[in-house]
C-alpha cells in the first residue's frame, strides 16, 4: 500500500511517500515544501497546492494521512496551518483519496510506543522504521514520515497485514 504523510505548515509543509507491505517499509519520496513570507497568503497557498498536486500525481499513493490541526496559544500560527491544511486536503479530494487524520500523541504512539516521546525519538524511530542513511531534516519530513508510518500501523487494512 502507497501512503502519502504530510505534516502542513505555510512556511513549510513537511511530506513523505511511503510503501508498505506486511512488515516491511520503504520510503520513495520524502521533501518539504517551502514557502517565502514575502509572499502574499494566496501566493504562499498556490505553491503548497501546486506542490501537493505535484507529488500525487507523480506517486499515486492509495492513503493519504495529515497530522490533524493543534490548537496551541498562537492564534496567527493555528490560522496559518489551517490554512495550509486546507489546501492540503483540497489536492487530496480532487485525487478522490479519502483523508486520514491523526494527532501528533496519536503518531508518537504508533511511531515510538510512547504518547509522551519527545522529537528525539521520533526521529529517531522513523530514521530506523525506514532504513534511512540519516533522519529526514527538516523536521516537518521526519514528522511527515511519521505520519504515514502512523496510518500503516493504525489503519484497519482489509484481510489484516
Amino acid at each position: 500500500m502507497r501512503i502519502m504523510g504530510i505534516d502542513p505548515g505555510m512556511a513549510i509543509t513537511g511530506y513523505g511517500v511511503i510503501d508498505h507491505y506486511g512488515n516491511k517499509f520503504k520510503a520513495l519520496s520524502y521533501d518539504c515544501i517551502k514557502t517565502s513570507s514575502k509572499l502574499s497568503l494566496a501566493a504562499r497557498l498556490q505553491s503548497i497546492y501546486s506542490g501537493i498536486t505535484e507529488i500525487l500525481r507523480s506517486y499515486r499513493p492509495e492513503h493519504f494521512a495529515v497530522e490533524a490541526l493543534f490548537f496551541n496559544k498562537n492564534t496567527k500560527t493555528a490560522m496559518d496551518v489551517g490554512h495550509a491544511r486546507g489546501v492540503v486536503l483540497l489536492a487530496a479530494a480532487h485525487m478522490s483519496l479519502d483523508v486520514y487524520e491523526y494527532t501528533p500523541l496519536q503518531v508518537k504512539q504508533a511511531v515510538v510506543g510512547y504518547g509522551k516521546a519527545d522529537k528525539g525519538q521520533v526521529q529517531f524511530m522513523v530514521k530506523n522504521i525506514l532504513n534511512l542513511k540519516d533522519i529526514p531534516r527538516p523536521d516537518d519530513v521526519a514528522d511527515a514520515l511519521a505520519v504515514g508510518i502512523c496510518h500503516a500501523h493504525t489503519y484497519n487494512w482489509p484481510g489484516g497485514i
